[in-house]
């Protein structure tokens, strides 16, 4: 179990949800999802941690929208923090990211593409902060094990790790759920990536494609499997949105998830 402020993470505790959209697009946007979310986490009886990237470092085009960059992005994530007292996290992608953003994060990110970077790792882990190690989709689930053994050389065992889908063929991710125990054996608590299992990479040409239409039956049958949170990316208006529209969860349906997720919780135990 880790501790992230007043959430415990890890087996026998309520699953934390990591959620908030893909990228900050707006401070409108960004203000109004997490507001939104804070309420219906605290409404269903859930944790909440809010996300969203202010860089998205490796998109599929040279033109595909990035977000505000650090520096604004940063300032947004440490309003929403202030604004409406609730933990945040992002993405790091470089050595140099690593200081600023644990100075206004309470957890941090490192992406699937960056996961086997072993600076990266261990900078992060140097911080003292909660860090989130999402498993490359070219990894098998017991490769896990080195990265945590990285991560946990610089002394930080506040590590969760997250499973977001594993490459099946061109543009195209398959969810093997034996990924979970196997994941969790090794002592750290597993988080399934709803909306990023997803993705169509590349499906679209120029961007990724998705498949919202079945995030409820994955993040059900992973509840049922056993895992220690949700991270699903939402958004007011998915098809509006400027980075990961399609599989995105619109924001008006995630109540409905979460009932029938805390449901399934609720029979486990």
């Amino acid at each position: 179990m880790i501790k992230l402020k007043d959430i415990n993470i890890g087996i026998g505790n309520l699953p934390v949800i990591i959620a908030g959209p893909c990228v900050i697009e707006s401070e409108d946007i960004t203000f109004r999802t997490a507001e939104k979310l804070k309420e219906i986490c605290g409404k269903v009886g859930l944790p909440f941690i809010f996300k969203s990237s202010y860089d998205k470092a490796n998109r599929t085009s040279l033109s595909s929208y990035r977000g505000p960059g650090i520096d604004k992005g940063l300032k947004i994530l440490s309003d929403v923090k202030s604004k409406f007292n609730i933990p945040v996290i992002s993405d790091v992608h470089s050595i140099d990211e690593v200081n600023a953003a644990s100075d206004i994060l309470d957890a941090l990110q490192i992406p699937a593409f960056l996961c086997r970077q072993t600076d990266l790792i261990v900078a992060a882990s140097k911080t003292g902060k909660p860090v989130n190690i999402k498993k490359g989709q070219f990894l098998a689930p017991w490769d896990i094990k080195n990265i945590i053994e990285k991560f946990t050389s610089a002394g930080n065992k506040n590590l969760f790790i997250t499973e977001r889908g594993t490459s099946f063929g061109y543009n195209n991710l398959v969810v093997d759920f034996r990924a979970f125990p196997i994941m969790r054996s090794f002592g750290y608590p597993v988080i399934f990536d709803v909306t990023h299992s997803l993705q169509l990479p590349g499906g679209q040409g120029s961007c990724s494609g998705g498949q919202r239409e079945f995030a409820e039956p994955l993040a059900r049958a992973a509840a049922a499997v056993g895992v220690d949170g949700l991270f699903m990316e939402v958004h007011p208006d998915p098809d509006k949105a400027l980075c990961d529209g399609p599989n995105m969860i619109k924001l008006d349906e995630v109540e409905k998830m979460l009932q029938t997720i805390k449901s399934i919780y609720g029979l486990l135990k």
